[in-house]
């Protein structure tokens, strides 16, 4: 059997076992240590545990948990409820002010969490029942939440986009500083779009049962501002060099576990148990699968499918950019079955090398797989963010949830082209305040 024709083999039979419910940590390590047996003999056995460990002996590794750490205690905080109030307060006069209070909370919210789930919890339950209420569809109000809520694996800080600067060993602090502005400008498609809408429907909102005056407006704002803080002094300590990813991921832990608790009087130590139980829950399932998609990786090499595969594609006749729409292609169908962490842990270091190799700089081609894996957050059969809205809203239909995150499903599609058309979103704000990179 010739290594493609086994790579095509495994993909089955990995599809197949995640189709079955099997979690996807263990799936990808039943796969890999089923196929090295054998393939390569019992013999295999004496490496799978030190590949297993040695793909989680990485420093920068520690970020993750400390930033999942300073997540769990905003999501476990009314921080989500006070930015939503925040941003409806202020915007309560303008058109559609709502959905741009919801979208423009679910971009802040996912950026202090990096979890989308938790942002369509915390602001899916304030904001699609006030929608509602006020005429907004359901379609557009569950659908704005699910897609709002994949933000936070762009905006920095990003979970994902720690795992591919490990992956592929890129600079995270320059992924940070490229997911920036398109994470801007994918917000603004989504309020573009939910504005256009709602005017092309002729629906007609109420502005609310009241105004606020403006010591209303501001006596919020010392609530969600250290929040709002943390974000800012984070992208300034690693874009100016001053600490590494784990060392400003731990410190910004512990600031917004400090901020919880004199804000929002959060000095129960049961409380503090649920925050530090969340977030070592999420971490484990991250890290295990981490571990166990360096035995992948390593049963993938050791059959010599990723260097054949990457010699296929290098061999191909077709234009780069035939060849950067087939890999974007494969991504989205990728994302549709696995989670990010997954897809990225199994495909960028096969990719990136592609990528490099084509004239493409692999910080854009970062941003760009980070797009696609958005998408699959919000499409069927894997979709986390359509279970997640349907079990908050649970007197809204699922596909009513689907038709709604449809258009902006369209509008990461254009985000993507546009990402295509001009890289500089990505990369001139890296460039700008970096120097430009040396690959």
């Amino acid at each position: 059997m010739t290594p493609l024709a086994l790579g095509l083999l495994i993909a089955i039979v990995l599809i197949l076992i995640l189709l079955a419910g099997v979690p996807v940590a263990f799936a990808l390590g039943a796969v890999a240590v089923t196929f090295l047996i054998i393939f390569n003999g019992f013999d295999s056995m004496r490496v799978i545990a030190e590949t297993l460990f040695g793909g989680l002996d990485e420093f920068a590794l520690l970020s993750i948990p400390m930033f999942i750490l300073m997540g769990s205690a905003v999501a476990s905080s009314r921080a989500g409820s006070d930015l939503y109030e925040a941003l409806e307060r202020w915007l309560y006069k303008v058109p559609g002010g709502l959905i741009i209070s919801n979208l423009g909370a679910c971009a802040i919210f996912a950026a202090l969490s990096g979890s989308s789930p938790a942002t369509c919890a915390a602001i899916g339950k304030m904001g699609i029942p006030e929608m509602k209420r006020r005429g907004y569809p359901s379609s557009l109000a569950t659908g704005a939440i699910a897609a709002g809520g994949t933000l936070g694996i762009l905006i920095p800080p990003s979970i994902t986009m720690i795992v591919y600067g490990i992956a592929t060993e890129t600079s995270i602090g320059r992924l940070f500083i490229a997911g920036i502005i398109p994470g801007i400008m994918l917000t603004a498609l989504f309020m573009a779009w939910s504005l256009f809408y709602a005017k092309r429907m002729g629906f007609h909102f109420k502005l609310g049962d009241r105004g606020y005056s403006w010591q209303e407006k501001i006596e919020i704002l010392p609530k969600i501002l250290p929040f709002l803080a943390i974000i800012v002094l984070i992208l300034y300590a690693l874009y100016g060099g001053i600490t590494t990813p784990s060392e400003a991921a731990g410190v910004g832990a512990f600031v917004c576990i400090v901020l919880v608790g004199v804000i929002y009087k959060m000095w129960n130590l049961r409380e503090h148990w649920e925050i530090l139980r969340s977030a070592m829950r999420e971490s484990v399932m991250i890290m295990l699968i981490i571990g166990t998609a360096a035995l992948f990786s390593y049963m993938m090499s050791s059959l010599y499918i990723t260097q054949s595969l990457a010699e296929w594609i290098a061999t191909l006749k077709v234009s780069p950019w035939a060849l950067l729409l087939s890999v974007n292609f494969f991504l989205l169908i990728a994302g549709l079955f696995l989670p990010p962490v997954a897809v990225i842990l199994m495909t960028a270091p096969t990719l990136v090398p592609i990528v490099e190799t084509i004239g493409f700089d692999p910080i854009w081609f970062g941003v760009m797989l980070t797009l696609n894996m958005e998408i699959g957050l919000i499409t069927p059969p894997v979709g986390l963010n359509l279970y997640v809205i349907n079990g908050i809203a649970p007197d809204v239909k699922l596909t009513t949830i689907l038709w709604g995150a449809l258009p902006f499903m369209l509008c990461m599609l254009l985000g993507i082209v546009l990402l295509i058309l001009f890289p500089g979103l990505a990369t001139w704000l890296p460039d700008a305040l970096m120097g430009p990179a040396q690959y």
